[in-house]
């Protein structure tokens, strides 16, 4: 007999996945494992006390996971709420117009040096004394190599190719690895910014912060670095506020279910440029988010692979199920 909890820890076991992903059948991309394949598989079962120690260090260890997993999506929404509110719908410049004297989260002396017009552009109204930029002048746009199959090795000293999956999943054990390097430019680190401009719209257009580790950059993602005149932060935020409007670009070319966007878009769409003031503090204000939402990051990582670690050999038997507090670690809501 065995808890639901504990039934789900045996099926994400490396070794159960393993064997169900070599008895699969069927065709590419509509393969499934027999049920009665499953009767090949053996498992041990434990006392149901066991079970419940298992699963409750496995299950703290997600719940720490997908409590910083929730901050995250929670730092990421003020700094994307508060760059709508003031660079995209104008609000404060909106409130001193009608005689507001300052606006709240905005420091006074930028609400003193805010204008009291709007001018005319070519994306609408502007506060007046702001201008456009292109996205493209935003950042420096590095395309990922193209990397092929003779390139993938299982050298010592081989490094993950990072590919959409990677930015959406972590490296995992699809995950192809080279010692090939075909330009310093391609390599990336923990702490960068990438941009996937390719693929199925809904799904892959997107902005990611790398948390893996060294790794090599594969076309059809972007790795974006500064150029002097925004930080990262501030172009994290742009690249999601923007979003939707690359999703909707990449699906008006879509074929056969992909979709993309260019440096030639990115020249065509405009975004609005505050002044110099408003773009250096929102640069600090975005790039403290940008850290924490990073370290937020590094730690998940070391979460999953501590958890990953722990899971078959608290399956098999080989180890006792510590509990977080002897592992250093505080519960999920501990501050920890």
């Amino acid at each position: 007999m065995t808890t639901t909890e504990y039934a789900h820890y045996l099926a994400t076991d490396p070794g159960f996945r393993s064997f169900a992903i070599s008895k699969m059948t069927g065709s590419s991309g509509r393969q499934r494992v027999p049920v009665d394949a499953l009767e090949h598989y053996w498992v041990r079962v434990p006392p149901l006390v066991e079970q419940r120690s298992i699963t409750k260090i496995l299950g703290d260890l997600d719940d720490k996971i997908a409590l910083l997993r929730d901050m995250n999506r929670t730092l990421e929404d003020i700094a994307c709420a508060v760059f709508r509110a003031w660079f995209v719908d104008f609000e404060p410049v909106r409130a001193k117009i009608v005689g507001a004297t300052s606006f709240r989260g905005m420091p006074q002396d930028l609400f003193d040096d805010l204008p009291i017009h709007f001018q005319r552009s070519d994306i609408g109204d502007i506060p007046s004394g702001w201008s456009l930029q292109p996205v493209i002048d935003q950042a420096n746009w590095i395309n990922g190599a193209a990397y092929k199959n003779m390139h993938f090795s299982n050298a010592p000293d081989a490094l993950p190719v990072v590919k959409i999956a990677e930015l959406k999943k972590g490296i995992s054990t699809n995950t192809q690895f080279t010692n090939t390097e075909l330009g310093d430019k391609y390599r990336i680190a923990t702490g960068d910014l990438m941009f996937s401009w390719s693929g199925s719209p809904e799904t892959s257009i997107d902005a990611f912060i790398w948390a893996s580790g060294n790794a090599w950059l594969n076309q059809h993602i972007f790795v974006v670095r500064p150029n002097g005149k925004k930080s990262l932060g501030y172009l994290f935020v742009l690249l999601k506020h923007l979003k939707p409007t690359f999703i909707q670009i990449a699906k008006n070319k879509q074929t056969t279910g992909l979709g993309h966007v260019t440096r030639d878009d990115m020249a065509r769409l405009f975004v609005c440029e505050p002044s110099e003031q408003l773009v250096a503090w929102f640069g600090n204000f975005s790039q403290g988010l940008y850290d924490r939402i990073l370290n937020n990051l590094v730690e998940i990582e070391t979460l999953a692979s501590l958890r990953d670690t722990l899971l078959p050999k608290l399956i098999s038997g080989e180890l006792a199920a510590p509990s977080l507090e002897a592992l250093g670690l505080k519960a999920a809501g501990d501050g920890g």
